[in-house]
């Protein structure tokens, strides 16, 4: 199990739980937290004094932050044609294999801003408490399938003629599915439901 995340995950505490569960993990971190590596002190932005675009450094047996959780490593990645590096913390051996799994992170962006600010804003939740949140979690997870299976059947029968463009579409599947139920909703238009959970 991999567990990848951008920079609001790289606590010490979620590494420490990550770690405990045998699972590895890829976080972006940032540029201004402290490492300590053999007898040196440093922000996680010093090693990009020494990088070019195309460029990559991964230092190991680093303790991460002012806490100095650890051993971990910390790599900073000069990706050609980005502005600025970035830089993740991993408890993985191989910096070519950290960032291969990091790089598949950006696959599911759509689905977080589906999930927040594009969908159904579940960071307004203000849910702090774990089973609360989980719950809320997977209520949105199942809603999302339903919202994509609203856009199949857009794309299907043509709804997106009517509530999009009719010569392209460049709304994903999710976007498509929320007007669709939109427009059933004003129109008070049947509303397909297809959800069956097998036995």
């Amino acid at each position: 199990m991999v567990f990848l995340g951008d920079g609001e995950f790289d606590g010490v505490n979620l590494q420490e739980t990550i770690e405990d569960y045998g699972w590895k993990y890829v976080f972006r971190t940032g540029i201004n937290i402290n490492i300590f590596w053999e007898d040196y002190e440093l922000s996680c932005g010093d090693l990009a004094f020494h990088l070019k675009p195309g460029e990559w450094i991964g230092i190991p047996d680093v303790l991460f932050t002012n806490e100095k959780y650890g051993l971990v490593m910390l790599i900073c990645w000069w990706r050609e044609g980005c502005e600025k590096p970035i830089y993740l913390v991993t408890n993985m051996d191989s910096v070519e294999d950290a960032y291969a799994y990091y790089s598949k992170r950006f696959r599911i962006e759509t689905f977080f801003s589906d999930q927040k600010s594009r969908g159904f804003n579940i960071h307004k939740s203000h849910l702090s408490d774990p089973k609360r949140l989980s719950r809320l979690l997977i209520a949105a997870c199942l809603a999302y399938i339903w919202i994509v299976y609203l856009g199949v059947l857009c794309m299907r029968d043509g709804w997106n003629k009517i509530i999009h463009r009719k010569n392209r579409c460049d709304l994903s599947l999710f976007q498509l599915g929320l007007r669709l139920l939109d427009h059933f909703l004003n129109e008070g238009l049947p509303i397909h439901v297809a959800f069956q959970i097998p036995h």
